[in-house]
This record gives structure tokens, C-alpha cells and sequence, in this order.
């Protein structure tokens, strides 16, 4: 049985592209805030489904592995009755097929790198001639549900995935495999799946990747019949390095930097600007009236709502949320602080952010309500 994936204890610093993607870290850096971000902010969330998707390609062959070794153990004992004695072999010496975290087939874990060599190597001795036959089909489900949209729009925006919103997955068992027994074509399925998806010109959800990876995955699965893990290890780099270099930047400047996203920014940006202007206007109005201080103290509210305001938008950042421990991952929808390295982050900067917004306040009503009055 897998174990658990644990969470850091302590993290001081910010954490990296492989964690993420691992789901080892928490609001508002985890998967489910980047896949936002891919989506609202890079509209480059076909990269992200695509190395997802690659990952699940990976597990599925992994649980395929797991399951036939685990067949073959109570049927036939003695391995090499089984049919080739290389693959006997490597079935034997594969080790646990637990779900690795994600990360760049570069990762430097010669362990995981080992598995994964002999996973695929057996993937390719083995294809067409296993008889590990299921009652139910997780590749033929997920291809009707991705026939009839697996990323469906609402309002013109595609919706997370469902895992996204649980880290304990419905369709997943307790040892975090496929809740269906896998075949050998759902395996093919998947891979086909992904090229036709992602890879080929023209298809659907077309990322951009270079021509000669292109090409030498089409050769792979379409001529060479190919469907390990490995046929898509150089895609999956380049993917990774990709938005690790264009994206993740991006990300952590949004989210362990500030707590408000665009659509938000730039309504407090409106906001602040019409409350600051009529602040301004009724400060001159009762200045050339000569109007008694008490009444100019009115003006407190409008000018502590535009700087207030206009500030948020200059930091990204909204001090008073950041001070309860919240975050916008959406237009008004708000998730809680639990990165730790981050809230602490976001809480020295709103109590930066919010004595320099009571500085130039404080300044700025002083002056209004106290230079004398001048009549016209």
C-alpha cells in the first residue's frame, strides 16, 4: 500500500515548480491556485493538462504493472513459467510501483529513475502479450468521458479538474491507484490519447512544443507501437523547463507577493481613482468656502478609501485580507493562508503596505482639514 504523501513541517522558503506539481505544498501555492493561474492569467492551462495528463499515463502504467505482477504472483508463483524470462525478470526486480511525485524524468532520483526504466522496458517486451484481462475499463471511461468534454465550460471558462478540489481523489483507492482494473489498451488508449490531444498539428488543445519531439513521439506510438512512459519523457521536460522559466515566476509574484488577482486590481484601481477625485474636489470646494474644520473632517472617509484603494492596486496586495489570512484565487472568491512561509510573507508586507497607506493618508487629510481657508 502507498503511503500518504506527507506535507513539509517547515518550509522557509518559497517552494519550487517540482513541489507544486507534486501537491506538496498548500494554499495559496498549490496545484489547484497554479491551474488557476494557468488558466485566468497565462491562458496556458493546455500546458498544464498536458503534463497532468502525462502523469496520469505514468500512474496508469504503474497500476497496470502493479496489478499483473500481483496476478501473476497468486496464479503462477514461478515467474519464468509465465512467458519471457526478461520480462519475468524485470517484473520481479521492479520494486513497488507507488505513485512518484511529479517532476522532470531529469529529476535527480536514481531510485524512481530505475523504477521508471524498468517499468518502461517491460511496457515494451510485454506489449501485446499480456492476458491480464479486467471486468471494467478505466481507459475506455476516461476516453467516453473525455469524448464528451472532460474539461467542460462554464460561462466561457474551463473548469478545474475535479481532483483539484480534494486531495483525496474519488476515483482513487486508498493505495492511490485507478479505482478499475487496467488493460494493456486502456494503456494504449491513454497514450494515443494524449498525442492526438495535445501533439498532433491541428488537434485539439495544440501546445507548442518543438518539431523533432513532435515527430519522435508520433514515431513511437503510431509506427513503432510504443506506449511506456518514456515516449513522452522529452515533451514532459520541455514542458516543465517551460513553465518553470515562463509561468512560475508569475505565479509566486501573485501569490506569495499579493492576494488579488487582475479583475480585482483593476476595480480597486477605478474605485480608488473616483473616490480619491471626489476627496479632491470636495477638499478645494470647502477650502474656497471657508468651511469650519469640523466640517472638512468629512473628508477623512473619501481620501482613507481612494489611498487605501489605490494602494492595494499599486502592491497587489489587500493588507487587511492578508492580515485575516486570506487570499483571492478568483474575482471574490477567497481561499485561506496555509503555506506558512507565505502567510508570513504576505503579513509583513500588508503591515508595510498598510502603515505607508496610513502615512500618505494621515498627510493628506492633515492638509486638507487644517491649511487655512482662502474665500473667493
Amino acid at each position: 500500500m502507498a503511503t500518504q504523501r506527507q506535507f513539509h513541517a517547515v518550509r522557509d522558503r518559497l517552494p519550487t515548480l517540482y513541489e507544486v506539481l507534486a501537491r506538496d505544498t498548500k494554499p495559496p501555492v498549490d496545484l489547484f491556485s497554479f491551474y488557476i493561474y494557468m488558466r485566468d492569467q497565462q491562458r496556458a492551462v493546455d500546458y498544464l493538462d498536458f503534463w497532468l495528463d502525462v502523469s496520469q499515463h505514468t500512474s496508469l502504467c504503474r497500476h497496470y504493472v502493479r496489478e499483473l505482477r500481483r496476478s501473476i504472483l497468486v496464479e503462477t508463483p514461478d515467474l519464468e513459467k509465465t512467458g519471457s524470462k526478461r520480462s519475468s525478470f524485470i517484473l520481479d526486480h521492479m520494486g513497488e510501483m507507488n505513485d512518484p511525485a511529479a517532476g522532470p524524468s531529469t529529476e535527480p532520483n536514481h531510485d524512481e529513475k530505475l523504477k521508471d526504466q524498468n517499468l518502461s522496458a517491460f511496457l515494451r517486451q510485454d506489449n501485446g502479450t499480456s492476458n491480464h484481462s479486467p471486468q471494467s475499463s478505466l481507459g475506455s471511461q476516461q476516453s467516453a468521458m473525455r469524448a464528451s468534454g472532460d474539461h467542460p465550460f462554464a460561462g466561457g471558462e474551463r473548469l478545474p479538474r475535479p481532483s483539484f478540489m480534494s486531495r483525496n481523489s474519488p476515483t482513487r483507492t486508498d493505495s492511490d491507484s485507478p479505482a478499475h482494473t487496467v488493460t494493456r489498451p486502456d494503456i494504449r488508449a491513454s497514450a494515443e490519447k494524449i498525442l492526438y490531444t495535445y501533439l498532433l498539428p491541428g488537434s485539439e488543445r495544440e501546445v507548442m512544443l518543438p518539431q523533432g519531439i513532435v515527430q519522435q513521439i508520433t514515431t513511437f506510438i503510431e509506427e513503432e507501437g510504443r506506449d511506456d512512459p518514456e515516449v513522452f519523457d522529452s515533451a514532459k521536460d520541455y514542458t516543465f523547463q517551460a513553465m518553470e522559466r515562463d509561468a512560475f515566476p508569475g505565479f509566486l509574484r501573485a501569490k506569495a507577493l499579493g492576494n488579488l488577482v487582475p479583475p480585482s486590481l483593476f476595480l480597486r484601481l477605478v474605485l480608488g481613482l473616483i473616490s480619491l477625485t471626489a476627496a479632491l474636489w470636495a477638499g478645494f470646494t470647502l477650502i474656497f468656502l471657508d468651511a469650519p474644520k469640523h466640517l472638512r473632517a468629512w473628508e477623512i472617509l473619501p481620501f482613507t478609501i481612494g489611498i487605501y484603494l489605490l494602494f492595494s492596486h499599486q502592491y497587489h496586495l489587500d493588507p487587511i485580507l492578508a492580515l485575516l489570512g486570506f487570499s483571492e484565487y478568483t474575482f471574490f472568491n477567497f481561499s485561506r493562508l496555509e503555506e506558512p512561509y507565505v502567510r508570513k510573507l504576505l503579513t509583513k508586507r500588508a503591515l508595510m503596505a498598510l502603515l505607508v497607506t496610513i502615512l500618505v493618508g494621515v498627510a493628506v487629510i492633515v492638509l486638507f482639514i487644517f491649511v487655512p481657508g482662502y474665500p473667493l
